[in-house]
């Protein structure tokens, strides 16, 4: 795709096209009832999507980058972590797609370690002004490190990988240790509370080519990376593996770490302060038309739950996953592989939403620590407009995916039971997928008298359908209002994502997907980008404790819909 018309011929392939396909797949509910019981708080609902992730740590210090930190550090009542790769790569800190460095080690003509945080600190100088806190990925390895420097970078972003230089274990893992010792000295005297809130990680995937070495060679290295750090500060929280997958070396290591003999202290096992390990569904382009996968997402969050169940010297250790996507390749455009057009649209949004609370409900299940659920998505600083690159915003412009992290965000209080005979039970999709009646559902909570209530009409497959007939009831608990109130009544705000709301996507589209907009234009997308109310607030009169909407929840959009005591 090289110019703007096939750029446009795509989008309505993936938005638009009306497609003659099994009933089956358009059927919707003429009717869905949702329930929400706000007589019966729960416990807090447990925040895990505020975590996000990017390969080109160098981007951090752009314009764009620092605006989307500040924005995500705002919409999110809990902090916020930021992970990105290459911290420790050798090169000219200038970022490219699937490349970045620091180059903050090198030796002398002696052999001697030369330490340089300058582009280091400026990264993490922007991370922690914006608000948000590091989740310190510590690699890949410095050249003057590795035990096999050349060739060192892997010529292309899609390239061949293996046999780079970057990849490899040390050649000193003494040196190794000192470079962790150094990192960890310099970022405690630069930064305020960094061992109280700073999380840190060894490696990415080193069960696939990012790690060139064997598997005993990561925990070598592992063992050598954690002594280092909690010498320096002893509160510091390390986890691994950040496997790409939940298998053997992911178990093997768990074993090692509960079971296993350290090499370094002569012990029996190694601290782990949490686990992590990756994620991702599965995406492809059929029939003319997106087909994703939760069930291909949701399989692998269980299979890793139940792998770390099996281990009671992990009952209550956080697990982190790393990296959860409903597909690889965040750098991989639409333009060149259709089927990542789903990042433009609000499906991508729903997506999320559901994933998210079945990635809740399975850690419930399984008994374990679930704290985060990391979106490796962020943006790509200088790439073309809407070009479907796995990102949060395109040159500033937030897409409709970082709206539904907005709704998510605004989930404040005590979880409040919530029904809906819409909904696809979880244990359905670990068999089916979404891939009959959609999966029609949400979550609600309350924080004092205000009630938030998010749901999504989500399926796998991006076809137009006809929308669901909501109907939500609302139950208030007695002593919603004031004795003495003369009016019982709420003030609803009901806020959407869809194809016309929320959705600076669809703007740029009727702007004749301009490469170069206008500032006008640019006035346009930026209003078109921030959440936006489906209608004005309204005040309903009550004449019992209950509140009941009616409204239309098309294919693949959110609603937001918050309820508030008026004052009387």
């Amino acid at each position: 795709m090289k110019n703007r018309r096939d750029i446009r011929i795509l989008s309505f392939i993936l938005t638009s096209i009306v497609l003659v396909l099994p009933s089956r797949i358009l059927a919707q509910p003429p009717v869905v009832s949702v329930e929400v019981d706000a007589t019966k708080p729960g416990e807090p609902l447990k925040h895990v999507w505020q975590f996000y992730g990017y390969d080109e740590c160098n981007y951090t210090t752009t314009p764009d980058c620092i605006d989307l930190m500040k924005t995500v550090a705002e919409i999110n009542p809990e902090p916020v972590y930021l992970r990105q790769h290459f911290l420790l790569n050798s090169g000219d800190g200038k970022a490219s797609l699937k490349w970045s460095s620091t180059n903050v080690y090198t030796e002398n003509a002696a052999g001697e370690p030369v330490y340089y945080w300058d582009i280091m600190d400026g990264i993490f100088d922007a991370v922690t002004a914006s608000g948000c806190r590091p989740l310190v990925e510590i690699g890949l390895m410095p050249k003057d490190l590795s035990v096999r420097p050349d060739p060192y970078r892997p010529p292309e972003p899609f390239g061949p990988n293996k046999g780079m230089g970057v990849f490899f274990p040390p050649k000193d893992y003494d040196k190794w240790a000192e470079l962790i010792r150094q990192w960890a000295r310099h970022s405690k005297e630069r930064y305020d509370n960094v061992e109280q809130t700073w999380l840190w990680e060894l490696w990415n995937e080193p069960d696939i080519f990012y790690f060139q070495g064997s598997y005993e060679d990561y925990v070598k290295l592992f063992e050598y990376t954690e002594q280092a750090l909690h010498e320096v500060m002893p509160r510091a929280q390390l986890g691994g593996p950040h496997s790409a997958g939940v298998g053997d070396f992911m178990r093997n290591f768990l074993i090692h770490c509960a079971s296993g003999k350290n090499s370094l202290t002569g012990k029996t096992g190694t601290r782990l302060d949490y686990i992590g390990f990756h994620a991702k569904g599965g995406i492809s382009f059929r029939d003319g038309y997106v087909r994703m996968s939760m069930r291909g997402q949701l399989e692998k969050h269980l299979n890793g739950f139940s792998m770390v169940a099996d281990f009671p010297e992990f009952k209550n250790t956080p697990i982190i996953i790393g990296e959860a996507d409903p597909d690889g390749a965040a750098a991989m455009p639409a333009t060149k592989s259709p089927e990542r057009g789903y990042r433009n649209v609000p499906a991508y949004g729903a997506y999320v939403a559901a994933m998210m609370k079945y990635s809740l409900d399975l850690a419930e299940r399984e008994g374990v620590n679930l704290k985060g659920v990391l979106s490796w998505a962020f943006m790509f600083d200088g790439q073309p407009w809407f070009d479907g690159y796995r990102t949060l915003a395109t040159n500033g412009v937030h897409k409709p995916v970082l709206n539904a992290f907005k709704m998510l965000g605004q989930l404040k209080g005590n979880q409040l039971p919530l029904v809906s005979d819409g909904a696809v039970p979880v244990d359905e999709i670990l068999k089916s997928s979404v891939r009959g009646r959609p999966d029609i559902n949400g979550m609600a909570v309350a924080d004092g008298r205000t009630i938030r209530i998010l749901l999504w009409n989500y399926h796998d497959f991006l076809v137009p359908a006809t929308p669901a007939r909501m109907q939500l009831k609302v139950l208030l608990p007695d002593d919603y209002f004031d004795d003495d109130a003369k009016i019982k009544a709420v003030r609803v705000s009901h806020y959407r994502i869809d194809e016309n709301h929320s959705n600076a996507y669809t703007k740029w589209l009727e702007l004749g997907s301009p490469q170069e907009p206008t500032q006008e234009m640019l006035a346009q997308l930026e209003e078109a980008m921030q959440l936006q109310l489906l209608e004005p607030p309204m005040v309903l009169d009550l004449y019992d404790s209950e509140v009941r909407l009616n409204f239309e929840l098309p294919r693949s959009a959110l609603s937001l819909i918050i309820l508030e005591r008026r004052p009387k």
